[in-house]
């Protein structure tokens, strides 16, 4: 749990010392996953992976 916590904490303080507000954060995800899609394996296709 501590470990847990721990990396939490770094992710917010390392976001605060980057000035990047919660704005800034969400439009950079989303432009990551502009123009890409998610395909689902079917059931018989999981033991080939």
């Amino acid at each position: 749990m501590h470990r847990y916590l721990a990396e939490f904490d770094f992710r917010y303080n390392r976001r605060t010392a980057l000035k990047v507000t919660d704005t800034e954060c969400h439009d950079q995800l989303l432009a990551m996953i502009e123009g890409k899609r998610l395909a689902y394996r079917r059931i018989g296709e999981a033991r080939l992976a």
